[in-house]
């Protein structure tokens, strides 16, 4: 069973990336944050592939709860008070 994931920010972090494949950190234990470094070994929980053929400003979630992984779907606003 995957562990929760550890919430970054109760915010987006809107970034721009270059063209090419990304990897975004759903456990939240990255120090690179908003992506992977390898630290999710052993949780449960995988990055997530995110692909761009061009620059792109990408709305990255930071509370590891969206729906619409990696892009940020609002969730941060429906976390328990205690979460955020």
């Amino acid at each position: 069973m995957a562990e929760a994931p550890r919430i970054c920010d109760t915010k987006p972090l809107s970034l721009e990336v270059e063209a090419g494949v990304h990897f975004w950190c759903s456990c939240g234990l990255s120090s690179h944050q908003p992506f992977c470094d390898g630290s999710h070994k052993g949780t449960g929980l995988q990055p997530v592939r995110f692909e761009c053929a061009e620059p792109t400003t990408v709305r990255w979630c930071q509370c590891k709860h969206t729906a619409n992984p990696p892009h940020c779907d609002g969730s941060h606003k429906r976390l328990p008070q205690a979460d955020r």
